[in-house]
C-alpha cells in the first residue's frame, strides 16, 4: 500500500455511510485502536475505552437500543461490518475538577483526538468510516454494561466502502476566515508574513 503523507489522508478522508458486506480483519481494527493509543490527552490519564462490535447478532441488538426512538435515523449506519463505541473513564483531576474550573469538558477533546486518530489511520489502511453522535447515550451504557464512571462519547461506523462509492469534493472555509495572527480578526496570511 501507498505511504501517503498525513496531509493528503486528511484531505481524502469523507463520511462513508454505504459499506461493502465483506468483513473488516481484526488486525485492522486493532492498527485503527494503535493509533488512537497514541493519542495526547488530558494530563496524559489516557482515558479512552474502545468496544468493537463486529458479531452481526450482537450488533443488531445493540442497534435495537442505541439507534431506538428519536435515535431511529441513525440505524443506517448497522450496515456497517463494524462499530466501534467510543467510551471515556472519566478522571476525577482531569476531567471533573478541569470541567468545574475551566468549564471544558476535557474528556470530549480526549476522545475527539483519539477517535480522529483511528479515523485517519483507518483511511490509510482503506477502510470508511463515519462519526456517530446521535444515539441513545443511556442505552448504549446499560447494553454494553460499563461501570458509572465510563461515559460513552461516540460511534464509528467502520468498514470498505461499496465500491460505487465516490468521494463528493469537500468545501471548507478559506484559511484567511478561520485563521488570524496574533489576535482576533487580524489578516491571516499564509506564508506567514507580518500583516500591516
Amino acid at each position: 500500500m501507498a505511504s501517503y503523507p498525513i496531509i493528503q489522508s486528511i484531505q481524502d478522508r469523507r463520511s462513508v455511510r454505504k459499506y461493502d458486506s465483506r468483513p473488516v480483519e481484526r488486525d485492522k481494527i486493532s492498527a485503527c485502536i494503535e493509533a488512537a493509543r497514541f493519542s495526547p490527552s488530558a494530563e496524559n490519564v489516557q482515558p479512552w475505552r474502545f468496544v468493537v462490535l463486529d458479531d452481526p447478532d450482537v450488533k443488531r441488538a445493540f442497534g435495537e437500543k442505541a439507534f431506538s426512538g428519536i435515535y431511529r435515523h441513525t440505524r443506517w449506519a448497522l450496515e456497517a461490518p463494524v462499530l466501534v463505541v467510543l467510551l471515556s473513564e472519566l478522571n476525577v483531576v482531569a476531567h471533573r475538577i478541569g470541567r468545574w474550573i475551566q468549564g471544558i469538558p476535557f474528556y470530549l477533546l480526549d476522545m475527539g483526538i483519539a477517535g480522529e486518530h483511528f479515523v485517519l489511520q483507518a483511511r490509510e489502511l482503506g477502510l470508511g468510516t463515519c462519526w456517530i453522535g446521535w444515539f441513545d447515550v443511556k442505552k448504549t451504557e446499560k447494553f454494553l454494561k460499563v461501570p458509572k464512571h465510563v461515559k460513552a462519547c461516540g460511534i464509528l461506523a467502520l468498514g470498505y466502502p461499496q465500491p460505487r462509492f465516490r468521494a463528493r469534493p469537500i468545501r471548507r472555509k478559506p484559511l484567511d476566515e478561520i485563521a488570524h495572527w496574533n489576535g482576533w480578526n487580524r489578516p491571516f496570511m499564509q506564508s506567514g508574513g507580518k500583516s500591516e
